[in-house]
């Protein structure tokens, strides 16, 4: 518990606005329920939110006392009241999660405060008990895995140090096999292959180049990829990352000549369709482990894929994901 003595200066001012500039890490949500509640008192008695402070009052607050930290990076979390997650399986290791196309996975992605999907997944673990910052020394639940800002898709989150160490090992030696569904113009011929080459990255523009010959600094990159699908000049299309590279999809299909619908960067914007952004899906996630997978070793042979595709509903509403 933590008292506010409130002076000259305070007064005047409501209670839930003088909470928001005090206590910053605690939602506007949470404070109504603790004030409801009576954790939050005035004088040792109820308040209401819109109660005005006088001189002399006293703020009892009996919250956690993460919630009195300074706002900061790592413990953004604690602005999520209510955090939104579809979630597609989750175990004590590991959390399979949907992303929606839009939210940031990481706050270095330029997106809000407490709006990434790192802030919602420890929100959810801290709210659920089962993640304690304070009784940790260096374990934060962590991403596995990220998916650019405007894709949608699987998204694996650690519970665990154990399981983050062991599925980055898995990811690492390609043990899991990862399935996406995008739509790209025109039809690919032939509408099933692999797509080889070689991505270079070009960190000032933010995007990637795709040559058939090797140069310094290009790596490797190889694309499976399956027509699922054709109408209207468009083709619903599951590709199979053999090599995981920035972009590497958007990049390859562009550079095949079959640019992804909705991609601006690696393609163009086409006005009869209503889309900003590219229609790309990371939908479907298999466990092929050929080593020992130590805490995780139940997932070996289980395939989880997400139930709805916007753009696959949207565009091509007689196929079922």
């Amino acid at each position: 518990m933590k008292e506010f003595n409130i002076g000259k200066n305070d007064a005047g001012q409501r209670l839930d606005r003088f909470l928001a500039k005090t206590v910053p890490l605690l939602p506007a949500s949470l404070a109504q329920k603790y004030i409801r509640l009576k954790r939050i008192k005035i004088d040792g008695k109820r308040a209401e939110r819109d109660t005005r402070l006088v001189e002399g009052n006293v703020i009892q607050m009996y919250i956690n006392d993460e919630f009195f930290d300074k706002p900061r990076e790592e413990n953004a979390f604690l602005t999520v009241a209510a955090p939104k997650l579809s979630i597609v399986y989750e175990d004590e290791h590991i959390l399979l999660v949907d992303k929606r196309p839009g939210l940031a996975v990481h706050p270095h992605d330029g997106a809000e405060y407490g709006r990434t999907l790192i802030d919602h997944i420890q929100a959810y673990l801290y709210q659920k008990r089962e993640w304690r910052p304070r009784e940790e020394n260096a374990f934060t639940p962590a991403l596995c895995n990220r998916i650019d800002r405007n894709t949608g898709g699987i998204v694996i989150a650690a519970k665990t140090a154990e399981a983050l160490r062991v599925m980055n090992q898995k990811i690492k030696d390609r043990e899991l096999e990862k399935k996406y569904l995008c739509i790209v113009h025109g039809v690919p011929k032939p509408e099933q292959g692999k797509l080889e080459g070689y991505i270079f990255k070009d960190a000032k523009e933010n995007r990637v180049f795709v040559t058939k010959q090797s140069q310094t600094g290009a790596k490797t990159a190889v694309t499976l990829y399956k027509t699922l699908f054709k109408k209207n000049g468009l083709s619903l299309v599951e590709c199979e990352l053999i090599t995981g590279r920035t972009h590497q999809i958007r990049a390859m299909m562009a550079w095949a000549g079959h640019p992804l619908l909705g991609d601006g960067k690696y393609g163009k914007l086409d006005k009869r369709f209503d889309r900003k952004y590219q229609a790309l899906y990371s939908y479907k996630l298999k466990f092929d482990f050929t080593t020992d997978a130590g805490c995780l070793s139940h997932l070996n042979g289980k395939e989880f894929s997400v139930k709805d595709v916007d753009f696959v509903r949207e565009f091509f509403p007689e196929y079922k994901v």
